[in-house]
C-alpha cells in the first residue's frame, strides 16, 4: 500500500511530504503548514519524537471507541454525577425537589432534559463555598473569575479532579499537533483564572518543556521566543496579535520564528482572525474552549487535521444546544446555547450549565466526540442598537476582509438622543496610504449596513492607536 501523503501549502509553495503508516500510528495525524525550512525541521523532529515518546503521543482507547460504547460510559458517570450533586450539594438537593426530580429519574440521556438549568447567578448567590460537593479539607486548589460584574465564581478542585484536567488538557494539545518532548510558551495568565495553570500542567502531563511566561511584558516574551525557540504557544488570540506586531518591529519573519502551533482561547475569535495570525506567524492556529465553572480549558479542543471546531471531550463534560429563550433542547446542527454538564467532577459538579454562548453542535470527524461549530458570540456581550442584534464578530470578520486594515478595533457605544448610535474604531496598516482611509471607512460602513443591518461610522485611525490587551481583548467601550 501507498505511504499517504499530505500537501503543505507554505509560503514558498506547496510542498508534498510522505509519511509511513508507522509514523501515523506513533504521531498521529499531522497538518503540517509553514515554509520550506520550518517544515525539514519539524519532520526530522518528528521522526526523533516517535521514537522516545513511549505511548504520550497515542490516542486514548476512549478517543477510538464507538459511539455507542461513548454513549454507555456517559449515562453510567451522567447517572453518578447527578446523585453525587443532590447527596452533596444543598443547591441541587433543593433545586431537584422543587422540580420533583429525582437523579433514579434519569434512564437514558435524554432524560437530562427534565432536569433544572444552573446559571452564574446560582454560583454566586452561594457564594464563597456552597456549591463544593466534597469537605473543605479535601480541596486542593481553588479558582475564581474576576468578578467584575459581582461576586467572583469560586470554584474547587479535588486531586482527582487536577488529574482529569491535566489529563485532558494534555488530550488537548496533542490534538492541537503537540508532541512529547515539545517547548510549550504559556502566556496565559496565571493565578486565580483557569488558563495559565490549567495549560501549565497539561503540557506537563504530555511530556512537554513549559515555559511559564504569563500575560504581559510584551518585549521580554518575544525575547523568550527567540531566545528558548517554543514551537507551541498557547494565549488568547487577541494578544497573540501584539506578539507578532512585537515579531515584526524586531525584524523576526514567519519562516525564522520557531512557533509551529497555536493554542488560543479565553475569548471568542473568527476564521478570519485565524487566517492572519496563521499567515503572520506561518503557524497552525487551533480554538480551546473552556470554563471555570465547567473545568477551566480543556473541555473541548479543535483538532488540527480537521480545523472545523473544538472536539468535546465527552468522556467528562455531556453536552447539550438549548434555545437560549424557551430553554428547550434543539436536535444536533441547530444553533442555539451551549449547555454542559460535568460528568465526573468531585468537588464542584456541574448540572446543565448554560454557558451563554452560542453554537451548534455538530457529529464528530477526527474523534467520535461531537464537536460544535467555532464560537463567534455570546448572547451577554450582544448589543442591541435600534433594535438589530449585534455581536462583536460579526464585525470582526467585516473589518479582516479589508488588507488595508488591521485585527485591532473597538466599538464605542453611545447615545444619540434618546437612540443607541454605534462606531466602529479600527487602525490603519502600516502600509496604507492616508488618501486610501476614506474609501476603506466608506467600504467597510457599506459591508455593516449590508450585512448586519446597522449603520456604523467607521473610523480608521493611526497605527499602535487602539489599546493592546495583555489577555482578553476589550472590544466594545459602552458610554451610554
Amino acid at each position: 500500500m501507498a505511504c499517504p501523503r499530505w500537501r503543505d501549502a507554505g509560503m514558498d509553495g506547496d510542498v508534498l511530504i510522505t509519511i509511513s503508516g508507522q509514523d501515523i500510528q506513533n504521531v498521529g495525524l499531522l497538518h503540517l503548514k509553514a515554509s520550506r525550512t520550518k517544515l525539514a525541521v519539524r519532520t526530522k523532529r518528528y521522526e526523533n519524537k516517535s521514537m522516545n515518546a513511549n505511548n504520550q503521543n497515542s490516542l486514548e482507547p476512549i478517543e477510538k471507541a464507538s459511539v455507542d460504547e461513548l454513549r454507555a460510559l456517559q449515562l453510567e458517570r451522567l447517572r453518578w454525577s447527578l446523585n453525587h450533586a443532590y447527596n452533596n450539594v444543598p443547591f441541587y438537593k433543593s433545586k431537584f425537589d422543587a422540580a420533583q426530580i429525582h437523579p433514579n429519574d434519569l434512564h437514558s440521556l435524554s432524560d437530562l432534559s427534565k432536569f433544572p438549568f444552573t446559571v452564574k447567578n446560582d454560583l454566586r448567590d452561594n457564594y464563597p463555598f456552597g456549591m463544593f460537593a466534597i469537605p473543605q479539607e479535601q480541596i486542593v486548589r481553588i479558582h475564581a473569575s474576576s468578578g467584575t460584574t459581582g461576586k467572583p465564581t469560586v470554584v474547587g478542585y479535588s486531586q482527582k479532579d487536577i488529574d482529569v484536567w491535566s489529563t485532558v488538557m494534555a488530550r488537548s494539545i496533542r490534538a492541537a499537533g503537540g508532541r512529547y518532548g515539545d517547548m510549550c510558551h504559556v502566556a496565559f495568565g496565571y493565578g486565580l483564572f483557569t488558563g495559565g495553570l490549567g495549560a501549565h500542567y497539561g503540557a506537563e502531563k504530555l511530556g512537554c518543556t513549559v515555559i511559564p511566561m504569563s500575560g504581559g511584558q510584551t518585549a521580554k516574551q518575544v525575547q523568550l521566543i527567540i531566545d528558548f525557540r517554543p514551537r507551541i504557544i498557547m494565549v488568547t488570540p487577541s494578544y497573540c496579535l501584539s506578539l507578532a506586531d512585537e515579531l515584526e518591529r524586531q525584524g523576526v519573519s514567519p519562516e525564522e520564528c520557531s512557533l509551529e502551533i497555536g493554542i488560543f482561547g479565553a475569548e471568542p475569535w473568527t476564521n478570519e482572525m485565524r487566517l492572519q495570525i496563521e499567515s503572520r506567524l506561518g503557524i497552525d492556529a487551533v480554538d480551546i474552549y473552556g470554563l471555570s465553572e465547567v473545568m477551566g480549558p480543556g473541555v473541548a479542543q479543535e483538532c488540527v487535521e480537521t480545523k472545523d471546531g473544538p472536539t468535546i471531550w465527552e468522556d467528562h463534560f455531556y453536552p447539550e444546544i438549548i434555545n437560549p429563550e424557551t430553554g428547550e433542547v434543539l436536535p444536533e446542527g441547530e444553533e442555539g446555547e451551549l449547555v454542559f454538564t460535568s460528568l465526573t467532577k468531585e468537588a464542584f459538579p456541574i448540572i446543565r450549565y448554560r454557558t451563554r454562548d452560542l453554537t451548534q453542535l455538530l457529529e464528530g470527524t477526527a474523534r467520535p466526540m461531537r464537536r460544535f461549530k467555532k464560537i463567534t458570540g455570546r448572547s451577554d456581550d450582544m448589543m442591541i442598537i435600534r433594535g438589530v442584534n449585534v455581536f462583536p464578530s460579526q464585525v470582526e470578520e467585516l473589518i479582516l476582509k479589508e488588507n488595508g486594515l488591521t485585527p485591532h478595533y473597538q466599538i464605542e457605544l453611545t447615545k444619540q438622543g434618546n437612540m443607541d448610535a454605534m462606531t466602529v474604531n479600527v487602525e490603519a496598516s502600516p502600509l496604507t496610504a492616508s488618501e486610501d482611509r476614506a474609501n476603506i471607512a466608506e467600504r467597510v460602513q457599506a459591508s455593516i449596513k449590508d450585512h448586519i443591518g446597522v449603520t456604523a461610522p467607521v473610523v480608521i485611525t493611526d497605527p499602535e492607536t487602539i489599546p493592546r490587551s495583555l489577555g482578553k481583548a476589550v472590544r466594545v467601550l459602552d458610554k451610554r
